[in-house]
């Protein structure tokens, strides 16, 4: 150990002593959002997003520029992230909370919390819900209920909301004005915040910090805006009048060089989007971040109206990116980086705000935050701990991300480090590779893979796919009940 990673080990070691001397038990504010991608938060890199309230918790805490989900689809993305395991250990591929997998025996994070002696509690989507169908019932979903002393619902409209509404691409169900499901609806709908899913959710989660300021809580927030359908009150949409929407660049050509499983599931084409549609989709999207981002606000006011500012770790992610006309693809699945990267802020009492551009990956939330409050996770589970990073954001727990897709009955891989993101298609790149050099064309244009020129960067980038497989299959869970 060198004396800087001694140094840093000492600050976390001190951090965590102020605590366990005080005898208190920091509290634990996780909120996760649903399809959000880091191009439409503003405090990242697209000013013409609104979100003010994520806006401050990132200049008051730290802002990871590099995270990445482990599977850009919201089930086995979840998951992963609360199991703390990759979904090729769990076998996690599907809408399910990944408990079927690991057995009854493994520690979920929030369950391990639980039984640590916080107090835990779910609001809304936290391991996975149908969006928009178990919101209008107002259900479980797949829910661990192991992992909570208490969890609630919020039942909402959803694409039924009373209000204007227009879809904006192929409707695949028909003539109908409007539609549920996995499709883009806009519905600018009448009433107030509390009318819809997130409100309540945010009411629920005040509610809940108020009730429990005196005992240590996990508390576990999920907003499911921006994930389709668009629907939000009508005023949030006044900001972003689809005219003034500017799409992202076309590239002619832009798929003659990448894979054809490397075309996304929705796309410009297959959705049959005029470009009218196309701006409204956009705009419908932002006006949904802006919804979220205000509920968002009222969560954090009440924290801090409680005083509990200075014993509350905060955490503020999302499940995974989303496409909004880049390359002309649409939502997710794609292991591109607006679907596979995320926004990812920590926050943490008496440490100071910063920029991380390190490698983290969402199931290293798992063990950081359980590093951070004195608890050794009792599963070998596979995340690493980045909380020397909140000391010193140069710091680097990981050379490289790594997340994986199950798309039209292909494995995909991505490796994404500092310079190069490659994405392959098979196991041994039997359906196509992509490579791409991320300093130069960070947008993901011009597929290097065949070029004979980078055939020694296409092997070397394999060679560390193989032994991350490698790694996964001999870390595999000994024991899956």
């Amino acid at each position: 150990m060198n004396k800087k990673h001694l140094l840093l080990g000492l600050l976390l070691i001190g951090w965590i002593s102020s605590f366990a001397q005080s005898g208190e038990k920091p509290n634990i504010l996780f909120i996760i959002s649903d399809d959000l991608t880091t191009t439409a938060v503003s405090s990242y890199e697209n000013s013409a997003g609104y979100t003010p309230n994520i806006d401050r918790l990132a200049s008051e805490g730290t802002r990871f520029t590099q995270a990445y989900c482990q599977y850009p689809v919201c089930g086995p993305s979840r998951a992963s992230m609360m199991s703390g395991y990759y979904p090729h250990a769990t076998g996690t591929f599907g809408y399910v909370s990944g408990r079927e997998n690991i057995g009854p025996d493994k520690k979920m994070w929030p369950q391990l919390f639980k039984e640590k002696g916080w107090h835990t509690a779910r609001v809304s989507k936290i391991f996975h819900m149908g969006v928009p169908g178990d919101i209008e019932k107002g259900s479980n979903g797949t829910d661990d209920e192991a992992s909570w002393n208490e969890r609630y619902n919020s039942q909402g409209p959803e694409w039924t909301a009373e209000g204007a509404a227009e879809l904006v691409q192929n409707n695949p169900y028909g003539l109908l004005p409007r539609k549920g499901g996995n499709v883009m609806t806009i519905v600018k709908a009448d009433g107030d915040d509390l009318v819809h899913s997130d409100g309540k959710t945010a009411q629920k989660a005040s509610e809940l910090i108020r009730k429990f300021k005196d005992e240590p809580f996990f508390l576990a927030v999920g907003l499911v805006r921006p994930h389709v359908p668009f629907v939000a009150p009508k005023n949030y949409f006044d900001r972003y009048p689809y005219e003034q929407v500017v799409l992202p660049p076309k590239v002619l050509g832009d798929w003659d060089d990448i894979p054809e499983k490397g075309i996304n599931y929705v796309t410009t084409l297959n959705a049959k989007m005029t470009e009218e549609q196309q701006k409204k989709a956009i705009g419908a999207y932002y006006a949904s971040v802006s919804y979220m981002d205000a509920q968002v606000g009222k969560i954090l006011q009440t924290l801090e109206e409680e005083g509990l500012d200075d014993n509350t770790i905060v955490v503020f992610t999302s499940d995974h990116g989303f496409h909004l006309g880049e390359h002309d693809f649409w939502m997710k699945v794609s292991l591109k980086e607006e679907s596979s990267r995320v926004p990812l802020i920590v926050k943490v009492p008496g440490m100071q705000a910063q920029v991380s551009d390190s490698f983290v990956e969402l199931i290293d939330l798992y063990p950081t935050i359980a590093e951070l409050t004195g608890i050794k996770p009792v599963d070998e589970i596979q995340g690493i701990s980045f909380a020397p990073i909140l000391e010193d954001p140069t710091h680097q727990t990981r050379d490289f991300a790594f997340s994986v897709n199950v798309w039209r009955g292909t494995h995909t891989f991505l490796i994404r480090n500092e310079k190069w993101a490659f994405i392959q298609y098979g196991e041994n790149g039997e359906e196509g590779m992509e490579l791409f050099d991320m300093e130069i064309d960070p947008k993901q244009y011009t597929n290097l893979a065949h070029f004979p020129a980078y055939q020694h960067r296409v092997e070397e980038m394999q060679e560390i796919l193989r032994q991350k497989l490698q790694e996964l299959r001999e870390n595999d869970l000994p024991e899956k009940g």
